[in-house]
């Protein structure tokens, strides 16, 4: 069967390079799932050898080889347009890439549960980062006494101008889907992020029209939802759209993410030009801009010490992936005599 890429989000010429083109659909351990011009194949990953230690992930492009002894391979992996990153939550100071080469990050929060605005930004941060569009889709707004005004406040007020779209997937209630559809256009790749339990599997059941990925249930006690989604796969839409459900995120690690956090507490930023120190931290300095809209109200404190907290996470980020350079370079010396 021939496959045209494109339809996978191809575009351009086919690039300098040995071996055939594909775009990995699934990662399991060691394997990967691959889009050719040629169909589907069942790729190995030998990302310390072949990759220049580039770890292959859900969406990206790579070459794909015949070795005598191993079969299909993973020769190299493309270089990337973005990725949607995380700090690898068993880890200090490792990246962790979700998805690469995505167009459209879509925040999903199941409206059976309270959004608090530090969840919020923590996701906005990850997904501005990346540099693709951006979108909170609000699911289980069918549901009896949904808060759908009330979540949909606390978003314009963390993230103005952000689109909300408000969806219903109930049997013969289901509503919504068509403002999230037309941000899917042909060749788009969208990644869907949230919690365990929010209704990512279930949205892309709807958006596919059929049962492709397993849903969960979810405790009544406290809404959470168990993880049915356990690796990132890509799946095409009949349309030609491209989505990717993640696994559901419960520790969302910041990484090397300035200029998105900057961009999420625009607000805090904007005051922030106005004080009398440039590297002011917004505690006790005087002349402060940001305290001072505090004290009259202007400004809620808890968003200012959710700023400090998240800055403070990137500097302590930046300042061990120092020391583990710096131990690099001493151990490389040390190996050199």
């Amino acid at each position: 069967m021939s496959i045209d890429l494109s339809a996978y989000g191809w575009s351009g010429d086919l690039p300098d390079g040995d071996g055939r083109l594909g775009r990995i659909v699934r990662v399991d351990r060691g394997e990967c799932d691959v889009v050719t011009a040629d169909g589907r194949v069942r790729a190995l990953s030998d990302s310390q050898r072949s990759q220049d230690l580039t770890a292959p992930v859900t969406g990206d492009w790579v070459f794909l080889d015949d070795d005598p002894e191993l079969g299909l391979l993973i020769s190299s992996v493309l270089e990337r347009s973005n990725t949607v990153s995380r700090r690898d939550p068993s880890e200090q100071v490792v990246e962790q890439v979700l998805v690469a080469n995505v167009d459209v990050v879509l925040i999903v929060h199941g409206l059976d549960r309270p959004l608090p605005p530090g969840r919020l930004e923590r996701f906005l941060v990850v997904a501005w980062d990346s540099g693709a569009e951006v979108a909170v889709v609000l699911t289980k707004a069918d549901k009896r006494g949904s808060p759908v005004d009330d979540v949909s406040a606390t978003v314009a007020a963390v993230a103005p101008g952000v689109p909300v779209l408000a969806v219903g997937l109930g049997a013969g209630t289901g509503f919504g889907l068509g403002p999230v559809l037309a941000m899917v256009g042909e060749g788009r790749t969208v990644a869907l992020l949230g919690e365990s339990g929010s209704g990512k599997s279930t949205l892309v059941n709807a958006l596919l029209g059929e049962e492709r990925l397993e849903t969960g249930e979810v405790r009544s006690a406290d809404s959470r939802g168990r993880h049915t989604t356990v690796s990132r796969e890509l799946v095409r839409l009949a349309d030609g759209g491209l989505l990717v459900d993640t696994p559901g995120i419960r520790s969302i690690g910041i990484w090397d993410s300035e200029e998105a956090l900057d961009r999420v507490f625009g607000d805090l930023e904007e005051l922030s030009t106005a004080c009398r120190y440039s590297d002011c931290v917004h505690d006790t300095e005087p002349d402060c801009a940001v305290t001072a809209a505090v004290a009259d109200g202007r400004m809620d404190r808890r968003r200012v010490d959710r700023y400090r907290a998240l800055s403070a996470e990137l500097d302590e980020q930046h300042q061990r992936e120092q020391e583990r350079e710096r131990r690099g370079r001493g151990d490389r010396r040390g190996r050199r005599r």
